[in-house]
């Protein structure tokens, strides 16, 4: 059997294998955020570009609003990225590279949970290296044009669109051209120019949307670097940094890698292939390093980095492991732990099943107890609507509980076109997404015609809010029998009428307070 065929046998049941295990945990917070991005779609969103949202939208208006219809692309793209990398790997050293390449890259723990849950990394790592990959054959035809140019442009785009780190492959790009001697000529020539151009017209639509919103995601992604409020020197971060690449990559794998990496530096000015792969590597894994000065990076943060570190650990290592048994042995046992933790990655109750217990609490309680939960408060919301003879609206005190709640109601009524069927605590801060979908606080402009409402409950401009006088019930995590001050003054009063907890293995996952809150009067201005 060929290579290649026994590759693309791998893919197929690896993938068919990804794609039944989709629905057997609840949706993972980011995902049900996503999930209501895709209900609601735009130019772009608060931290991110529409990439997801309408991935999403497509998947879900096929199989459904589920965790399948969810999730189904990113085993897909998964399958992709993999394919990709075999045939980029095979282009550059050969099919075996590429098939080992393949098979490192699926025991990685990072990959293996992100060919699981739909998250921007899916589709931004998919983009990114199918650029990679066009990019090398545009340079490969140069001095000759090739529509391989324009190509890269569109891909890096679409990547721009799903998670703005791929910007960062333009810079990539630049510098190859500008540190290899014979194709420094491609800056007097169209392609390049091309590539920027297509490009530019993929970042239109989340500058335009930015531009009317404040440029709020500049400011959020200030934020999530920690610089919002100055830049220190924090070497614990850093180390913190690194080591968790050492989990999400698994210890002995990204090891290699590293050796891999640090070995070819020599080489970076003798031979095209390392410095093109050092160069697609560099630049965000760098950023992401000297950000993590200041406050931790998260590991799949710069992961875009680790396809152009890859490939070259695989060029670095491969006469070695060719010329000793010994460290093929080293790497069988490398791919055997990484194929391990992955496992254990994906399904944590395996080590529970075995009688150990996490020494830290379990990452996989985040894709748990949310469906039972959401069940719960629908009961509760439906008793006391029975009880008060009114419909109740829902409040949660953050978009990760809100967005949960949304997605596992059964009924998700909403109270107009584009209100989300949960809504998060009234607050003139812009804090995420929910701030730019209606919200029950806002004010509705009177038209002329329409009947005024009882009571003189006005703001500026003639404007009138349909929820004053209503109830609601807020839910906030943990067992505070108190309500957050916004909620405190808005309502007449804000009483508990339940407790959710949501136990496994005997432990805590989740604990819910929900409050029945009386007479929404609005807060004082």
């Amino acid at each position: 059997m060929s290579t290649t065929r026994a590759v693309w046998l791998f893919i197929i049941a690896l993938t068919a294998i990804r794609l039944s295990m989709l629905a057997t945990t609840d949706l993972e917070f980011d995902e049900a955020h996503y999930w209501m991005w895709s209900e609601h779609l735009a130019p772009a969103y608060f931290s991110k570009g529409p990439g997801i949202a309408f991935a999403m939208r497509a998947s879900t208006a096929i199989f459904g609003a589920n965790e399948f219809g969810v999730r189904f692309f990113s085993p897909v793209l998964a399958a992709g990225t993999s394919l990709l990398l075999f045939y980029f790997a095979r282009r550059l050293f050969s099919a075996t590279a590429g098939w080992w390449a393949m098979v490192a890259l699926n025991v990685t723990p990072i990959f293996n949970i992100g060919a699981f849950v739909m998250t921007i990394d899916s589709l931004s790592v998919f983009f990114w290296l199918a650029a990679m990959f066009t990019f090398w054959l545009a340079v490969e035809k140069s001095p000759r044009f090739s529509w391989h140019w324009p190509l890269t442009g569109l891909l890096i785009g679409l990547g721009f669109l799903c998670k703005y780190t791929n910007a960062f492959e333009l810079i990539s790009i630049l510098l190859v051209l500008a540190l290899a001697p014979r194709l420094r000529q491609e800056f007097a020539r169209p392609g390049l120019y091309l590539l920027l151009g297509v490009f530019a017209l993929c970042s239109v639509p989340p500058i335009i949307w930015n531009a009317q919103h404040a440029w709020i995601t500049l400011a959020h992604l200030q934020s999530r670097g920690g610089v919002e409020h100055g830049f220190g020197f924090h070497p614990g971060e850093v180390i913190k940094f690194l080591g968790e690449h050492f989990l999400a990559y698994s210890p002995f794998l990204f090891l290699a890698l590293a050796l891999g990496v640090i070995g070819s530096w020599r080489r970076v000015n003798q031979q095209f292939k390392v410095l093109f792969l050092m160069w697609f590597g560099l630049p965000v894994f760098v950023f992401y390093l000297l950000l993590s000065i200041n406050k931790s990076a998260a590991p799949n943060w710069d992961g875009l980095a680790f396809f152009g570190f890859g490939l070259l650990a695989i060029y670095f290592w491969w006469e070695r492991l060719e010329a000793s048994l010994i460290l093929r042995l080293c790497a069988g046992a490398a791919l055997l732990i990484g194929l391990v933790m992955s496992i254990i990655a994906l399904d944590t109750d395996l080590l529970h099943s075995a009688g150990y217990e996490l020494w830290r609490k379990d990452p996989s309680n985040r894709m748990r107890g949310w469906k039972s939960a959401t069940s719960a408060v629908e009961e509760i919301r439906g008793d006391l609507e029975a009880k008060l003879g009114e419909k109740l609206f829902l409040i949660a005190d953050a978009r990760d509980r809100a967005s949960e709640i949304s997605f596992y109601l059964r009924d998700k009524r909403t109270e107009g076109p584009g209100h989300p069927p949960v809504y998060i605590t009234e607050s003139q801060d812009l804090e995420n997404q929910f701030s730019f979908w209606p919200r029950y606080d806002e004010f509705v402009e009177i038209k002329p015609g329409m009947p005024r409402p009882d009571g003189e409950v006005y703001t500026e401009e003639n404007g009138i809010n349909p929820f004053v006088g209503r109830d609601a019930l807020f839910i906030r995590e943990g067992e505070n029998e108190h309500v957050p001050h916004n909620i405190r003054v808005a309502f007449q009063s804000a009483e508990p009428v339940g407790t959710i907890e949501v136990r496994r293995y005997g432990k805590l996952l989740r604990s819910w307070k929900v409050f029945l809150c009386r007479n929404y009067r609005t807060l004082p201005l």
